[in-house]
């Protein structure tokens, strides 16, 4: 469990320094998140949630480079899969979303039985939810990419990506859910160690399996789905290893290990919010894909870098935001909520100036960034032209992501939801389409029709947090 001291005990003691603060973030500490100063906290949670992000996005973006490599239609294979597989991560992160502010409350409240008790309860539920998922990817993928309009290489040949990725579904799941749980904890060193073995495990095969190297063949496309898998499966096995020796804060005991219904269905309750808001903003990108495959195999293949690279700048600011989540749970679990408030406030403005940064960069290089994973000139142009569409307003997107996770670390997943099924369903859909085929801009229509939409629903998401009913919510 947490070290814990009285409060005369914390603030007489000598402040340690930043590199002592540093080595401490990244090899995981015993901290009490609700009593030592806030900075201090932000720091020891901040870094290796950002650690762990940076390192889940350079996945993403290196599995991208090889597999450019192949050429557009390999591309747009990997960019339709992941149409799919959006909504198996909008249910992986609603559950983890819970998690951690189940988990988080718990340990705030100084409870580690019960927050063990519902990890348990939460990896059930991951393996569960994982079933149907891998049943249709490995039945139904030809139709399934010919549903979303994929070329004949696609169907023909990247079938068997798609077979792959939602068949070991569980994996991925799993991955999401046990880091949620030691996010939650405090545990965050833990998260960061297992992606840094997962990740590096996939780097490493990828190009092996993709291109094949002595005596193995090359699969092509497919192989980077089989070292996504192996990366993933290896992550989490050392997950499962992590819980049943222990962590800084929490720890799985034979006790632990039994079904209870109640604790599993206030999980699955508090999750249903999260993947209603994870649901509707992914179905909304698949029927985005779904207009850019109308438009040309190019516009979904420079889409699909664009995002790519889009995920790999923002995944540190999604770092940021978890520790928010984390601070949040806890703080309002040990009766602490000015101190939850001050957290995402602090968060928000480290947020907004990485983001400007970010879009500095996109705004002057956004064609040579993308000339990174392909030589195709028409590619280039499209993603290109996302990227410095984005710069105008990437900033803003630091604010939404830290005051949606603070909706989200407090229990309030609903909040979220209706505002995204306003925006992104009811704005971002129709106003993409509007946009892009009956008055003929094409792929730029929905470019601009997601840069009008984000930007409104982060300016929202901000405002409705600064009234501050989110700190009534209970788990």
């Amino acid at each position: 469990m947490a070290e814990t001291s009285n409060p005369a005990e914390t603030s007489s003691a000598p402040a340690p320094s930043l590199w002592a603060d540093l080595r401490a973030a990244l090899r995981g500490t015993g901290a009490d998140y609700t009593r030592i100063p806030l900075n201090r906290a932000v720091l020891l949670l901040a870094v290796p949630m950002l650690m762990e992000l940076v390192l889940e996005s350079t996945f993403a973006v290196v599995d991208i480079f090889f597999v450019a490599q192949l050429g557009a239609s390999a591309v747009a294979t990997v960019g339709l899969t992941e149409t799919y597989l959006f909504l198996l991560y909008s249910v992986a992160m609603g559950l983890a979303m819970a998690v951690t502010a189940v988990v988080a409350r718990r340990i705030g409240e100084r409870r580690g039985e019960e927050a063990a008790l519902s990890a348990v309860q939460a990896i059930a539920l991951a393996v569960l939810v994982s079933l149907p998922f891998a049943a249709a990817g490995i039945v139904w993928a030809q139709d399934l990419l010919r549903l979303m309009g994929g070329d004949a290489w696609v169907v023909e040949q990247g079938y068997r990506y798609m077979q792959w990725m939602l068949g070991g579904n569980t994996v991925i799941l799993l991955l999401f859910v046990i880091n949620a749980v030691f996010r939650g904890a405090g545990d965050a060193a833990a998260a960061m160690r297992v992606l840094w073995v997962a990740n590096a495990l996939n780097i490493v095969l990828d190009p092996i399996l993709i291109f094949g190297f002595g005596p193995v063949p090359a699969l092509g496309v497919e192989g980077a789905a089989i070292a996504t898998n192996l990366g993933r499966g290896a992550g989490v096995l050392m997950q499962l290893w992590i819980l049943a020796r222990g962590s800084e804060h929490l720890r799985i005991a034979r006790a632990s290990l039994r079904w209870d219904g109640a604790t599993l269905l206030n999980i699955a309750r508090t999750s249903l919010g999260g993947i209603g808001q994870m649901i509707i903003g992914m179905t909304a990108w698949i029927f985005l894909m779904r207009i850019l495959a109308s438009v040309s195999t190019e516009a979904v293949a420079g889409a699909t870098i664009a995002m790519r690279i889009m995920m790999f700048t923002l995944m540190p600011a999604w770092g940021m935001s978890n520790a928010a989540a984390t601070l949040v749970g806890q703080n309002l679990g040990a009766g602490e909520p000015g101190r939850a408030e001050a957290a995402v406030w602090r968060i928000g403005w480290m947020n907004m100036a990485f983001t400007l940064a970010v879009s500095v960069g996109f705004f002057v290089w956004h064609d040579p960034i993308v000339g990174l994973f392909t030589d195709d000139a028409a590619v280039i142009a499209i993603g290109g032209e996302w990227l410095s569409i984005l710069a105008y307003s990437y900033f803003v997107y630091g604010w939404w992501m830290v005051s949606v996770q603070a909706f989200n670390g407090a229990g309030d997943t609903l909040t979220p939801t209706w505002i995204n099924l306003v925006f992104f369903w009811l704005i971002q859909i129709p106003l993409s389409w509007v946009l892009a085929l009956p008055m003929g801009w094409a792929h730029s229509g929905v470019f601009w029709g997601v840069f009008v939409s984000e930007t409104a629903v982060g300016l929202f998401t901000l405002w409705l947090f600064s009234r501050g009913r989110w700190k009534t919510a209970r788990v």
